[in-house]
């Protein structure tokens, strides 16, 4: 593999990613959930405590990292959304209630699109640079409405592990795309439900899987997309998780922590030198 020519001579770019789905997580897979507050319970959690302590683990490490906000759930948590970008942290785009990219109605896709960005220009004044699609569900018109909208990039692929230019249907240049995979991702490891239940893995197995898969990264030269939800990573036990994954990172020499913009727009840069 080629190695990027990351900023600051950096050998890997990390880039430490919170989708901050709050209670849409649940809404949008089934709206009658909107009056079970047990239920909604573990996406406030996310935003009453995952959020406010995720934030106080980055300033800790003086670390820049990028949430994508939901539209819905900025309308219903300002409060901690202008904390984040208080911080110095990119807030993009990711939907309006988390909806699942519906391919056969781009109508639909559209108007979530628009809808989310309204919200998030409306509630916290963000013009996001940024859209990750809710657990990866996109569609070639999503790509087109990135473009149209004048997106820097996107982060909803698992076809690799460097960035690279989309490249639309009608022959245009689209987003710059950042990434990601479910085995980076903490979800798969620890978000239980009753109704699809599967197993809740350690620290040390998470971790294990993570430390892997960066090493290997590293000795490329690539990009290192960690995808983390407050309502996960933000649990007492999980943010020790957190704080030994960004140690153990910063034990390797040259690495460049770094928001989803700012990656896209090096990756720009040395693409066009």
């Amino acid at each position: 593999m080629e190695p990027i020519k990351w900023p600051k001579n950096a050998r890997s770019a990390i880039m430490l990613t919170f989708d901050f789905d709050a209670e849409t997580l649940w809404i949008s897979r089934n709206p009658a959930n909107i009056n079970r507050p047990g239920i909604l319970s573990q996406g406030k959690f996310g935003a009453q405590v995952g959020v406010p302590a995720i934030l106080e683990v980055l300033r800790d490490f003086g670390i820049k990292a990028t949430f994508f906000v939901p539209g819905w759930t900025a309308e219903k948590h300002t409060d901690k959304v202008e904390n984040i970008l208080k911080d110095g942290h990119e807030v993009a785009h990711h939907g309006y209630l988390h909806e699942w990219i519906t391919p056969d109605k781009p109508e639909e896709e559209l108007a979530s699109f628009e809808k989310g960005l309204e919200a998030l220009q409306r509630t916290v004044g963000v013009r996001p640079q940024g859209y990750r699609s809710p657990a990866g569900e996109t569609s070639p018109n999503m790509f087109k409405i990135m473009a149209d909208f004048g997106f820097l990039y996107d982060s909803s692929m698992m076809d690799h592990f460097n960035p690279y230019r989309q490249i639309l249907d009608d022959g245009r240049e689209g987003p710059v795309e950042l990434p990601w995979h479910w085995s980076t991702d903490d979800a798969p490891y620890v978000l239980f439900s009753i109704e699809r239940p599967r197993a809740i893995f350690s620290n040390e197995q998470i971790k294990m899987v993570w430390q892997d898969e960066f090493r290997q990264i590293y000795q490329w030269g690539g990009l290192f997309d960690l995808v983390m939800h407050p309502q996960c990573i933000g649990r007492p036990a999980r943010l020790s998780l957190l704080r030994d994954m960004i140690a153990f990172v910063q034990t390797f020499p040259d690495v460049w922590f770094a928001t989803g913009s700012e990656i896209a727009q090096a990756w720009l840069d040395q693409d066009e030198d």
